[in-house]
């Protein structure tokens, strides 16, 4: 997939709370991840079920929406988008808590 984003699931703290999730959760982030899977870069920063947002108090890392109710704090690196964590308090993925 040429130009296509690539994941790295593989920080430990994210794969901890990915297999954390309940059964509904965990469903709804594998779709998710299939989606981002099938995007180009330009296709996720522009998607508004993704809501690519850059954390302001980190600056080069940003959230997604993963799941209704769980964001996740990824990075762009060349063609992968590296997952760090999960986060299911708004707030806390901003680093406001």
């Amino acid at each position: 997939m040429s130009g296509g984003v690539r994941l790295d699931l593989n920080f430990p703290d994210f794969q901890a709370q990915l297999l954390g999730l309940d059964a509904d959760e965990l469903r709804q982030a594998a779709k998710t991840l299939r989606k981002v899977m099938g995007l180009g870069w330009q296709q996720v920063y522009a998607d508004h079920g993704l809501k690519w947002e850059e954390l302001k108090s980190m600056k080069g890392r940003f959230t997604i929406r993963v799941t209704r109710q769980c964001r996740a704090v990824v990075v762009r690196e060349g063609d992968f988008m590296r997952f760090y964590a999960l986060h299911f308090d708004h707030d806390s993925a901003y680093g406001r808590k």
